[in-house]
């Protein structure tokens, strides 16, 4: 944990429960804007919670500590793709304008911050994989 922070473990985990919240209801605002035929501000809106969220996890561990840790050799792949995915998601929906492309790539945003958020829960991402296996049949080669 950085030492650049004087807040108490209980007040860490409030901030990172107002950024969690916070985000995901910029999320939920921004998903809205797709019914109202708005993709650019859904691609932000639903962009900026994701950040929000994420930025949330530094009060846990701290900013550089945080930020080390997601390039992690368990990490680095679902780092890399949420990051791709959220410059994609806004590039798509806020500059290019295609609505299409713009939610496929929030999809993706959702699974790679998901699986990135899985990897910090021991044995979280075996249990998903292993129920995904039980239901499709398939076995998942992540």
């Amino acid at each position: 944990m950085d030492n650049h922070c004087n807040m108490s473990w209980e007040n860490r985990l409030y901030a990172f429960g107002a950024c969690f919240v916070i985000g995901c209801f910029l999320s939920i605002f921004g998903t809205i804007e797709i019914w109202l035929g708005k993709w650019s501000s859904f691609a932000v809106l639903y962009t900026l919670g994701t950040l929000v969220a994420l930025a949330g996890t530094c009060f846990l561990r701290g900013p550089m500590s945080q930020i080390q840790k997601m390039f992690d050799k368990d990490r680095l792949i679902a780092s890399i793709v949420l990051i791709a995915s959220i410059i994609l998601t806004i590039v798509c929906g806020a500059v290019l304008k295609i609505a299409i492309l713009a939610l496929i790539c929030c999809v993706v945003q959702f699974l790679a911050f998901t699986w990135y958020t899985l990897s910090y829960i021991p044995y979280a991402r075996n249990a998903v994989k292993s129920c995904f296996s039980g239901v499709t049949g398939v076995t998942c080669p992540c």
